[in-house]
């Protein structure tokens, strides 16, 4: 039987209200799909809180004082995780992906995130990598790129942040994902040579290969 397909969509520079509402109807749609999809685009600037961000211990109010300050507006999301930012600069991806019944491991496609791009950093080479306890992809210590996800009847959506040339000053108007804004880093910052185009494809392929689909 083949593999299903993992179809690359460019959305471009969209506003993040229209990505997730997107996201959310396309996953609404569950089975029915015929083929996977990665969403990949870039947000203006926005910061999204998770499930962590919203529990009852947090007083958000106080821990975005600064983003609300700069004018940023605030999504609260479904997806796991704390607060995180959207902005110029970054390449996002949003896989919305049917996980069949052998593969309902939410923490297995977590890892496959993160190392599908890790090996397409180690293309530019950039020696990237995990950090124990902490979701997302490291270099040297520094945040590269932030994932949290969603999931409903086993389809995936929300997804990654990479970091290619953004504004790094925005990390530090809060704590985003709970840790101190000067721990984020970039391709730029890192002196990293990329094209876009062709690290969102290299991106997509090895997604593909991470969740044995065939990358379209």
């Amino acid at each position: 039987m083949a593999p299903r397909a993992l179809e690359l969509r460019d959305l471009g520079r969209i506003p993040y209200a229209l990505a997730w509402e997107l996201q959310r109807e396309l996953a609404q749609a569950g089975p029915a799909s015929a083929h996977d999809l990665l969403l990949v685009c870039e947000h203006p600037e926005v910061v999204t809180t998770g499930r962590k961000a919203q529990g009852a211990e947090r007083d958000p109010e106080s821990e975005l004082a600064g983003v609300r300050a700069a004018g940023i507006e605030v999504f609260e999301v479904e997806r796991g995780g704390a607060a995180t930012w959207h902005g110029p600069g970054q390449l996002v991806g949003y896989p919305i992906v049917h996980l069949q019944p052998d593969e309902r491991d939410l923490h297995r496609f977590l890892r496959a995130l993160e190392q599908a791009l890790i090996d397409a950093l180690a293309e530019l080479g950039v020696e990237a990598g995990r950090n124990e306890g902490w979701t997302g992809v490291w270099v040297g210590g520094r945040k590269v790129a932030s994932i949290g996800i969603a999931c409903r009847g086993w389809v995936t959506y929300h997804g990654f942040a990479l970091n290619l040339d953004v504004d790094l000053a925005r990390f530090q108007l809060f704590s985003p994902c709970d840790l101190a804004g000067t721990t984020y880093t970039s391709l730029a910052a890192l002196g990293v040579a990329y094209a876009r185009s062709e690290l969102t494809a290299r991106v997509h392929a090895l997604l593909a290969r991470e969740l044995g689909r065939d990358p379209r």
